[in-house]
């Protein structure tokens, strides 16, 4: 059975400015986002969607999403988080939740508590402010994840840089390890 036309939409989405808007002719900006006439040109010239896509409809999409993904400012349309692509995209900095969340697989345990958490393929470490959206995560890789607790607050008053990814998810650079437990 085919998904449904806005989760089908929203993976292309997510596949042209997080992992390769090369192949859809886009340049992003160092803040990852692209004027959104050009963007709509591309998805429309490369998915041959029809009814061809509008901003409307990716606002409908952003509006039933479970997660929010995209930001649309100034007529620009840009992913929040999960950019595995060579630019590095600039995220605000702030001041995180106390505790944060990260959801993984078991067999990662001990090379995490080794060398702390590391970005790997993306561009960011990511985390989640509950739990719920941590084991959501940690799923993909594990049907009974792991999760850890990062100790944001002493990681922060420690000098860790964290970035706002939206309202569920939080970036930074690298965790060390002294700042993770087993939940």
């Amino acid at each position: 059975m085919r998904e449904n036309r806005e989760v089908y939409i929203s993976k292309k989405i997510s596949y042209a400015l997080r992992h390769n808007p090369e192949k859809y002719g886009l340049h992003l900006a160092s803040d990852g986002s692209v004027e959104m006439g050009t963007f709509l040109r591309a998805m429309n010239d490369m998915h041959h969607f029809d009814p061809p896509l509008t901003e409307a409809d990716i606002r409908k999409i952003m509006e039933h999403a479970d997660k929010q993904r995209f930001a649309i400012e100034d007529g620009r349309i840009r992913a929040l988080y999960g950019h595995s692509f060579q630019v590095k995209v600039e995220h605000e900095e702030a001041v995180p939740p106390a505790i944060l969340y990260h959801g993984t697989a078991h067999r990662f345990y001990d090379s995490i508590m080794e060398k702390g958490l590391l970005p790997m393929v993306r561009q960011y470490v990511h985390m989640s402010a509950d739990i719920e959206t941590a084991q959501q995560v940690g799923k993909r890789r594990d049907n009974h994840p792991l999760i850890l607790t990062v100790d944001a607050a002493r990681a922060y008053a420690d000098g860790v840089v964290f970035y706002v990814g939206n309202d569920k998810v939080w970036l930074a650079d690298r965790i060390p390890p002294e700042y993770l437990r087993r939940l």
